[in-house]
Parts: structure tokens; sequence; C-alpha cells
């Protein structure tokens, strides 16, 4: 949750009237008064009443934006009367740089027995100044004039620098210009504008305290709701207050954090990996330790199960630092990328909120060779997140690393939390792993003469991800260590040598670990070269983290301290928001491409608010498949906001529907507030049929491209049991001939096709070329042309077999004759693309000697498209359903081997 500016809901009629005219006679009177307070070139741009707020003190001020030379402060005055009549009757009290870490936002507009007041909040570093206003033009026009003095400031190049306002650091408070200061002001001023804190102020300590001191369980007399019945959940005021005080509560500790990544070629542990794991002479309090390409074979590409992970295991905990005893935090594993999280037994008590994650990138998301896996705990009062991940592969594909990177930071969400915490909801993150980025644009020969000079700097300069990171790309607010050690690879297994292959790969620190946040410093980062038996060498980065520890005397007083003045409270309150829309209108939604609308949920009550989407009444969920909420439950503590991200995207389950006219674009979503009333926000948009998410029965109708055919038509062929039409079908639909028919001119002999993912910019290219027609030939590489095949197939309502004849293809898995007889039974178009395409594989694999496919994995792959599971059927499976999972997986694959490896003339010829 982030504070930000949005728009003031003055309700103040802004029309000109006899008093509004002598307003503007005052402010013209006391803008001339500050004007003389001011230094020959300052200039008084703007001047404004208002009321200090701080606990139950309320103060007048009178506020004064100023300019020098294009640069902006805000000075605040203290007036022995108010309105200022004379020159004498000004002091000032502070003087606040519009610099980068000015903000000025609107907190809001409350009604008390006074009438209407705005809220205004005015930062400048750590000082946080809260002011009342009445609203209307005069607050309107001088909060107007500060937002356009932080524009002009952030478009200044360089920064400004403020000399002009050093002078009332020494000054401010006094009667400059012939003033006589305001009574219990103090003169002495530090040099608070070299240090860069807390702008400029006089306040002598009391005061200070008064003013700048720690949050109070209190709220200004004026604005507390009269009547208002008793909050429900006065935990959450306590649980805001207690997290107000943490830095009371708390000190650092540092600790050691061990961090190693290994990707192992698919080799067995044959030797001991202590000088990776525990070459340092203190032991690390924690370790993660990541490995990739754990097995390479064809067991564990298909069903995820390998016996590597038993002996990686065994081998971690064997090498593991022999000056401690370790506690196991978690171990995860999608296919060859394995995490594994150990703490020293000290620590193992204070760790909780234990949970693991896997996000694979390979095609269509459902191949694990690529992608990452997550920890994610709580050790005493700091969040921890540790993220293993194995990115695309090849030189050349350096946006595909990107685009998995991004999608592992988008999709990798521990959901067994409320809300939902992802990678960034942490305060400290470590990313690790053979993230596959590379050396290019330089000759192999160069860059191995670097190499042996010790010359590293030049060839950085051409690595892939200082390029991209300094793009702000990927890793947006990581850092990474020095690089002083040689590349990671590619070197001959069992050797220091370089890659002696054909390939002669350009050497390439592909290994490599990142950070964000705060308390954390890097001590070493090293690779282990004497560890040969991978084409990788391992990499470690140790790291001292501040942890912020629980010191549970100050917590049980500060604790009572809260509950005391809890007590006191006058009144509790029912919480109170305000969304700045409640009508959210979506452009034209297309398959596959994202929209995205902000809402803002600002809390304007005393107490902190917890917000919750829920489901409406026979609803299953508190949106539409098609729509998603982040975060769909939050907590805003007062005067905050908090932004919500409302994302709409069709993909394959929500777009038969949408085709089919099944569902809309339409939705209502009910916002709960816990102990509040319930805000209701609709949704809308318009979707753009495409041939993605038609059905096969009636795609085989439309001749010409979809978005040609009318609404009604499109779903009238989807709705219809049998189709009525003077035009013959096609055999198949021709989307799945044009694609089938452009893998086969062009794509036979490509290597990986099927295994490796498209770009997301190719499939709405050729989205597009699908549902509109054209002359031109079909966009997108042919990684992308395979993918949106698949994507295809994966849209219908029911896979190619449909779900009634799922348990008959199992049980006949083994045998041929009966899987036959079952494909012969499928309704006609089915079994025609059934046929089809099994035909197209056979020529595929025909060329394997080429595209390196294996027959075993295409079947694993396409028994998935055509014995699609039911949706939401897997969820989060227990150990038994994962076995139970991996069993009828293994008969998926066995039904489709069987039309991979036999001749299927018969069944073309209709015998």
């Amino acid at each position: 949750m982030r504070k930000q500016k949005y728009s003031m809901m003055f309700r103040a009629k802004d029309v000109f009237n006899e008093g509004q005219e002598e307003e503007l006679a005052g402010i013209k009177d006391q803008l001339a008064i500050v004007q003389a307070k001011l230094s020959s070139g300052e200039n008084a741009v703007t001047v404004h009443e208002a009321n200090l707020m701080q606990g139950w003190v309320r103060s007048s001020r009178v506020l004064a934006l100023a300019e020098h030379d294009n640069n902006y402060a805000v000075f605040v005055f203290m007036s022995s009367r108010m309105p200022p009549q004379l020159i004498s009757d000004l002091a000032i009290e502070r003087v606040l740089p519009v610099d980068a870490d000015f903000g000025c936002e609107i907190e809001s507009d409350i009604r008390d027995e006074d009438g209407v007041v705005v809220y205004v909040n005015i930062s400048s570093h750590k000082l946080k100044l809260l002011f009342e206003m009445v609203p209307g033009m005069k607050t309107n026009n001088f909060v107007g004039e500060i937002f356009r003095a932080e524009v002009l400031r952030k478009r200044r190049r360089p920064p400004p620098e403020f000399q002009w306002l050093h002078k009332y650091a020494s000054g401010a408070g006094s009667t400059h210009n012939s003033g006589s200061s305001c009574p219990g002001m103090d003169n002495a001023v530090g040099d608070s504008m070299e240090r860069g804190v807390d702008g400029l102020t006089i306040q002598d300590e009391s005061i200070a305290d008064t003013l700048l001191g720690s949050p109070e369980i209190s709220v200004p007399r004026q604005s507390i709701a009269k009547g208002a019945t008793p909050i429900a959940a006065r935990e959450i005021v306590i649980k805001y207050q207690m997290a107000m005080r943490e830095q009371h509560y708390t000190y650092t500790q540092a600790l050691r954090v061990y961090v190693g990544t290994w990707n192992v070629n698919g080799q067995p542990p044959t030797v001991g990996i202590s000088e990776w794991l525990a070459q340092d002479p203190d032991p690390p309090d924690i370790y993660a330790i990541g490995f990739q390409e754990l097995d390479l074979s064809k067991e564990a590409f298909l069903f995820n199960d390998t016996p590597r992970e038993e002996e990686w295991q065994e081998a971690v905990l064997n090498g593991l630092h022999k000056k401690a005893r370790y506690h196991k935090v978690a171990l995860v594993r999608l296919v060859g990328m394995m995490l594994l999280v150990f703490v020293q037994e000290q620590h193992a008590a204070y760790v909780r909120a234990v949970a693991t994650e896997t996000v694979g990138t390979g095609i269509m998301g459902k191949m694990g060779n690529k992608g990452g896996v997550g920890v994610r705990f709580e050790l005493h009062s700091t969040s921890l997140c540790f993220v293993n991940s194995h990115l695309a592969a090849h030189v050349e594909e350096y946006e595909r690393r990107n685009q998995d990177y991004h999608d592992i930071c988008s999709r990798m969400s521990f959901t067994r939390f409320l809300p939902p915490k992802g990678i960034n909801d942490h305060d400290q993150v470590y990313w690790l792993g053979d993230l596959n980025y590379r050396i290019t644009d330089l000759d192999p020969r160069l860059v191995k003469d670097y190499i042996d000079q010790g010359n590293y700097l030049p060839l950085l300069e051409y690595d892939q991800l200082c390029q991209q990171h300094s793009l702000k790309n990927v890793y947006a607010g990581y850092q990474e260590g020095n690089i002083t050690f040689r590349p990671t690879y590619k070197y001959d297994p069992g050797s220091d040598n370089w890659d002696s292959s054909e390939k002669n790969r350009v050497p390439a620190w592909c290994d490599r670990v990142l950070w964000k946040g705060d308390g954390i410093t890097q001590v070493a980062y090293r690779s282990h070269p004497k560890l040969r038996i991978s084409d990788h060498k391992p990499v470690s980065s140790l790291f001292d983290s501040q942890i912020r520890v629980i010191d549970a005397a100050k917590y049980r007083k500060i604790h009572e301290e809260v509950m005391k003045k809890l007590d006191k409270l006058e009144n509790e309150f029912l919480p109170q928001v305000m969304v700045d829309n409640t009508e959210v209108i979506f452009d034209t939604i297309r398959y596959l491409e994202s929209q995205t609308r902000d809402l803002i949920i600002a809390n304007t009550g005393q107490v902190p608010v917890t917000f919750e989407f829920i489901k409406k009444l026979d609803d299953s969920s508190y949106c539409k498949d098609w729509l998603n909420i982040e975060p769909y439950s939050g907590f805003i503590m007062p005067g905050e906001k908090c932004d919500i991200k409302l994302e709409v995207y069709v993909d394959k389950k929500s777009a038969f529907k949408l085709n089919s006219g099944e569902d809309k674009l339409y939705d209502i979503l009910v916002l709960h507030l816990d102990g509040g009333k319930d805000i209701f926000i609709t949704v809308t948009g318009t979707y753009e049929r495409s041939c993605f998410g038609s059905s096969i029965e009636a795609l085989v109708y439309i001749s010409v491209p979809v978005r040609e055919i009318p609404l009604g038509r499109l779903m009238e062929l989807e709705n219809a049991k049998e189709v009525t039409s003077t035009q013959d079908p096609y055999p198949i639909p021709k989307e799945i001939w044009f694609l089938v028919d452009h893998l086969y001119r062009h794509g036979l002999k490509q290597p990986h096709l099927f295994e490796e993912p498209g770009l997301n910019s190719d499939l709405l290219q050729i989205r597009n070329w699908l549902d509109n027609g054209s002359p031109d030939p079909m966009p997108g590489s042919i990684h992308s042309v395979a993918e949106a095949l698949l994507l295809l197939l994966e849209s219908t309502a029911e896979p190619i077999i449909p779900y009634n004849l799922h348990s008959v293809c199992l049980d006949a898995a083994n045998n041929y004759v009966q899987c036959k007889q079952i494909v012969m039974q499928l309704p006609e178009h089915r079994k025609n693309v059934f046929l089809y395409l099994c035909a197209f594989l056979q020529e595929v694999l025909c060329h394997a000697s080429y595209n390196g496919l294996d027959t075993k994995i295409i079947a694993a792959l396409f028994g998935t498209i055509f014995l699609r599971d039911p949706p939401r059927s897997r969820g989060d499976l227990s150990s038994q359903a994962r076995m139970n999972q991996q069993a009828l997986d293994r008969k998926k694959v066995n039904f489709v081997y069987h039309f991979l490896v036999n001749d299927q003339s018969d069944f073309i010829l209709g015998r």
C-alpha cells in the first residue's frame, strides 16, 4: 500500500460572489505581508490559512508557497493574530523545500460539527505535517499551486540545490525584515538543510516532541463522529498501533545468509560438496541452496518424478557446515529445479509462516523444464523470500528470458495467506539460479583472452543481464555484487576447459545471485571451480542480513500502553473508505490481451480498515474467471490509500463462455469492510470474439474469418445441438489447418519444436492473423506458431476427446485395438482433428534427427491436450492425490503414444 495523490472532492461551489471577492482581497493583503517577509528575488506565489493538527492539538498557521529562480519552497508561519495584518505578526516556523523528498497529499474531507473540512498532508524528508483546511476555491488554488511546483521540480535538470534557503536555517523564527518573534519561540536552528532531514525548523525540544513525536492513539476532537456505534474489530486498531511503534520494541540482529546455485547438468552427486557449502570459517545462520537440471531424464520431464531429489538432498545435508546444527525449513522442486532452505537450530523456533510455490514457464506454462521455485517464511519480525529460477536458454533469446522473469514475478503467489503474498511482498528477497544471460557481440577468442587476463569489466559491458538490468527491463530494484570470478559456463564436464564441442559456446556468467530489500550487505560473491562434474561451476554469495527481533519485555510494555490509550478514547469509530470509481469500464477486450484499471480505496476514517472482495449469493467466487483483483483483500491504515489493480484477461477458461454468449464482460463486485458497510462496483467491457475459445463444431461451418461473422450467427453455431446450414462443413477447422500447414512447411526440422514457448507479442499477432484474415504470410516464430496451435486446441469448451470418454480411454490405454475403437466412435469432426494432428506429429517425429524430439515427450504434451483435465480438478493435491494423478498422466501418454508409432492409414482410408 502506498500513499498517492488523488482527486480532491471538494463540495464547495466555486461561484464568484461578493463574499468570495472579499476573500480574494484578503488573500492579496496576506500575500503582500508574506512578500515583505521574504528576501529580494524571492516571490510569494500563494498564501493560505490552515490549522496544524497533531494529536488533540489544533494550531493556526499561515502557509505560503515561495519561488526563487524557478525553485519552490513552502513556508510555515506562526502568527500572533489571524489573519495577519502586519509584517510583525508573522514568524517563520519552518521552510520545506519542494525537492525530491517533498510530498503533498489530500488525506480526506470529513464532516464535523463545524461543517466539511479537508485534511492535507505535507511531508518533507522524515517530517510529516497534517493541516486542516476549509474546502473551497482558496484551498483548491493553494494545493493546485503546490502540485504545479512539484511537476516543475521533476522537470528540472539538474535538480535544484536550494542554496537560497540556507539563510533561513539560522534566521527562522526571527522577525525577519524588522518583525518580532512569536512568544515562546527559540531562535536556535541546526544545519538541517545540509543534513537534508526534517526540513528547516526552529522548534525547541518540547514542542518538537509534540509535533514530531511517535504516532498516538488519538484523533482531533473536532473530527470525532458523534453517535457512531462501536467498531467491531478492536484488534485491528491494536495491530495498527503496534505496527506503528515497531521500532520501539524491536532491534536488529545481523545473521549470515548463504545463497548458492548450481546447474548440475543431470549429474548425480558423485563428489562431496562441502567445498561449495562450507568453505568459510564461520557457519551461516541461513542456507538457501538451489539446483537446476537436477535430472534430465524423460521420466522427470514428463511426470516430475526423480530419484535425484533424495540423492542431492542427502549430499547437501552432508555438505553443510559442521560447526552448526541445521533445521530444514522447506524443500520445493519442479522437474529439475530444486530449492532447499535451512536455518541453524537455534533460530528454528522463530521461523513461521513457511510456504512454497512453483511456476513453470515452458510452453503454455505446462512444461517445468524452465521456470522458478520459491520459499518464503518469516524469521522473528522479518519476512524473507528465496527464488530459484532456470530461465530460457540460447544466446539470442534474452527477450524470452525477460519474459520468463516477468512470468515468475506475476504468477508466483503464496496463496496460503490472505491476501496472497507475491515475491515483492517481503522485506528481503534473494533471487538465484541459472538465469542463462550470455555475452554477445564479441568473438569467443577475444572473450577468452580477456578472461585469461582477469579483465572482466570489458566483458560485463556485453553481458545481457547487465544490459537488461541497466535498462530496467528485468530485476528492477534488485542489486548484484561485483563479479570478480571467471564465467561459470560452459565447460567440458570433468575439467576446467572451455566448451570444445563444435558449437564452441562463448563463456558466460549464466549463474547469478541478486537481492533486494533493506538491511542486506553482501560479504562475498564467488564461484567454486574445483567442482567439475557439470558444464557449469557452482556459485555462492554470503550476506549479512539485518533481521528485526522482538524484545519481549518492551513489546509487552508498549502493548500495555496501547491498550491503556485505547481505553481512554472517547469513542470508537466505524470504518469509512472512499472509492474513486464504482463504475469501471474497460476498452475492447481481446483473447490473451490483458487490460488493467486502477481503483483507489482511501481510508477516510479514524481507524484502520480491513477490506475484502466477497462473493455474491450463489456465486462460487468473488469475481468472474476473466477478472483478477490484486489485492482482493487488505488492510488500510487511517489516512492511507490502497491501489487495487483490476485486470481483465480472457484465456482458455473463459473464452468459450464469452464466444457462445453464456457469459458477458459484466460483473458486480462487492467490496466488504470488516465492521462496516458493503460497496458495490460494476465492471464492464466488450469482448471481441475470436477463433480461440470457439468450438470445433462451430469453426468447421465458418468459411470466413471469425470477425466477419455476425455475433448472432456465431452464438447460434455455438449453441445449436445440430447445425443447420446450406454450406458443407470443412473436415477440420481452417484455423487448425493454417497453423499445421505453416509448421509442416517451415518447422519440421526446428529444434525443440513444441518444447520451447513462443513470445507473447507473436501470439497476439497470430491471433489477429487468424481472426481477421490476411494475404500476408503468417507472423511469428515457429515456436510461437506451435504454441498458438496448442492454445487453440486448449481453448475449446471440451477437449478433442470429450470428458465423458476419458475414463474409457484411460482404461484402454494399454490396448491399441481398444484405443482405435474409441477414436472411431468420436464425433466426426473431432475424429478428423485427432487423426489429422496425429498424422502431422508422426511426420514431425520422422525428422527427429533434426528437431531432437522424443515420441514420449510429444505424447505427454498432446496427452494433456487430447485428454485435458476438467477445470479446477487438480488444485492443491495431497501426496496421495499427486501419485494418482501421475498414474493417470502415464495412461494419457500411453493412449496417445499408440497413434504416434502405429500406421494410421486404415483410419484415413476409412477402413
